[in-house]
């Protein structure tokens, strides 16, 4: 018999083999999909990763299938994971106030929100530099990305947060107050910049959150329901999986991932996705392996939740080292 016979017989034997072996796996794999309960903000920083997920199939083929549910702030969302009606959450800023405190565990990090939060303001209400701020009405959402860079914004600025008052109300009704002439700034985060943008050709954006990176940085990232993080580590690894393989499409074809997005995003125009994608910084996933695995993101996660512990007048929060898990990406980054 020839050897090359041989080799063919051996080549097709394998090839049954690995036939089988792929049959009798097919079963795990189909048992292995898992229903997730995930809640987010509907911005380009928080769920720009979860729709290039889906649309390019990264989380299916992780066997992820989510039950999607969209909110208008972070607090929203991790109110409702505390309420046992999500399973998930991806946020903004946020999640480095409701993390310190206990309420869910973090294991993946989507961006740094470079200029998503901008500090607008009306000069026709009397308001045309930070100076002018001091005793006036400023509209935003506490607790959140925006809340943590106007609080920078001031400072850097010397004015004290007590200098100022701030109105406290979903993004959505901040913007609509600002509109309407109620009140002369506000704190806001992207896209909401396109409607003040619209609706007041005159109103001035004074600063964005770039003015203080790198010195500090506002991470937006996913957290767990506490529970549901002990019990289910192997499927926030697929989640993770799945995300960077979306991540990483977005970092190489931002052109192309900013179109795709365009269509979860209507009336937007491509343009204001382009742009809301550069307010944000991404990295490549094996760079965010570097700033997991050296602990930058656990510094960056531990001075937003300093800022929201002393603003509440908080003692006794947990570390970022203890509500951020940095060895679940690694282990399932690679």
């Amino acid at each position: 018999m020839s050897a090359r016979l041989v080799s063919r017989r051996q080549l097709l034997r394998h090839g049954a083999a690995l036939t089988v072996a792929a049959a009798l796996r097919a079963p795990a794999i189909a048992q292995a999909r898992a229903k997730v309960r995930l809640g987010y903000v509907h911005v380009v920083a928080v769920d720009g990763h979860i729709w290039t997920g889906i649309d390019r199939g990264s989380f299916a083929r992780e066997g992820i299938d989510f039950e999607l549910h969209e909110f208008n702030t972070g607090p929203e969302v991790f109110e409702a994971m505390m309420r046992d009606e999500l399973d998930v959450a991806s946020a903004g800023g946020v999640i480095s106030n409701y993390l310190a405190l206990g309420r869910g565990r973090g294991f993946l990090i989507n961006d740094i929100e470079v200029a998503t939060a901008q500090l607008w303001v009306r000069p026709s209400l009397g308001v045309n530099k930070l100076a002018d701020l001091r005793g006036k009405r400023i509209a935003t959402t506490m607790k959140t990305t925006a809340h943590i860079f106007l609080d920078r914004a001031l400072r850097a600025n010397n004015i004290a947060p007590s200098e100022v008052k701030i109105v406290n109300a979903s993004m959505p009704d901040a913007v609509k107050a600002f509109i309407a002439g109620e009140v002369p700034a506000i704190a806001l985060w992207v896209p909401f910049n396109v409607a003040v943008r619209e609706a007041l050709p005159d109103a001035v954006k004074l600063v964005d959150a770039s003015a203080f990176y790198p010195q500090s940085a506002v991470l937006g990232g996913w957290a767990a329901r506490t529970d549901y993080y002990a019990g289910n580590r192997d499927v926030l690894s697929r989640i993770i999986r799945g995300w960077i393989g979306a991540n990483d499409h977005m970092v190489r074809n931002p052109a192309a991932a900013a179109e795709a997005l365009q269509a979860h995003y209507k009336p937007s125009r491509p343009a204001d996705i382009a742009e809301a994608l550069k307010a944000q910084k991404l990295y490549s996933a094996r760079e965010w392996r570097r700033l997991y695995a050296d602990g930058t993101v656990v510094k960056w996660l531990q001075e937003v939740s300093d800022f929201f512990m002393t603003d509440a007048g908080v003692t006794g929060a947990l570390h970022a080292s203890d509500y951020f898990d940095t060895q679940l990406y690694l282990a399932a980054a690679g």
